[in-house]
C-alpha cells in the first residue's frame, strides 16, 4: 500500500453511475449530468446530491420531481458538455441536439438514446447536504441502445465504463426481492 491524499479517497468511492437529470421549472425543460447518486433500497427509493449552484437545483426543490437518465457510453461526451454551461441562459435541448421524450408519471422528459430512465417524484430533501430522496414513480428500459454499459465517473475528470459481467444470483436469490 501507498499513503496518498486524502482527496483521493473520492476517486475510489464515487459513487456513479453518471446520470443525465431532467427537471421542468413550469416554464421549460432542463437537463445537468450528475454523478452523485445511490440507491436506498429495493423499493425504488434513490438519494442524489446537488445544490444552489445548479440551476435544476430550484426545479427539483420547487416542482418536486425529475428523471433519471442513464446515458450509455456513446453519450459521454454530450453529458460532460452539458455540465459546461447553465440552464439559466441556454436550451440544453437545442444545443447539444437532444431528443426528449415523453414522461407518463412526470412532468420532466426521459432523453432518447439513454439506456433507461426513471420518472421520479421528491420525498424529502437535506438541506443540510443538500440530498433528495427520490421515489421512483416509472422506470423505462430502451432495448435498441446498443451499449448499455452503465458510465462511472471517477471523481477526477475521468470516467469509466463497466460491462463485464459476473453473475451471483444463485448465491444471492434469498435476498433478492421478487421480480428482481
Amino acid at each position: 500500500m501507498k499513503k496518498v491524499k486524502q482527496e483521493k479517497a473520492l476517486t475510489y468511492l464515487e459513487p456513479g453511475p453518471l446520470l443525465l437529470v431532467t427537471t421542468f421549472d413550469g416554464r421549460k425543460n432542463n437537463v445537468m449530468p450528475l454523478s452523485w447518486s445511490m440507491p436506498l433500497d429495493f423499493d425504488g427509493h434513490f438519494a442524489l446530491c446537488t445544490g444552489p449552484w445548479n440551476y435544476s437545483f430550484a426545479a427539483l426543490r420547487k416542482q418536486k420531481e425529475c428523471v433519471l437518465c442513464v446515458p450509455g457510453p456513446d453519450l459521454l461526451k454530450t453529458a460532460v458538455q452539458i455540465g459546461t454551461v447553465s440552464g439559466a441562459d441556454t436550451d440544453k435541448f437545442q444545443k447539444f441536439g437532444l431528443t426528449s421524450l415523453p414522461a407518463s408519471r412526470v412532468k420532466p422528459p426521459l432523453l432518447d438514446g439513454c439506456v433507461a430512465c426513471v420518472e421520479c417524484r421528491v420525498e424529502r430533501f437535506l438541506p443540510a447536504y443538500g440530498i433528495f430522496v427520490l421515489k421512483a414513480v416509472c422506470v423505462w428500459e430502451n432495448p435498441s441502445c446498443a451499449d448499455k454499459r452503465i458510465i462511472h465517473a471517477v471523481g477526477d475528470g475521468t470516467f469509466r465504463a463497466d460491462g463485464e459481467p459476473f453473475n451471483f444470483r444463485r448465491l444471492m436469490k434469498e435476498k433478492l426481492p421478487p421480480g428482481l
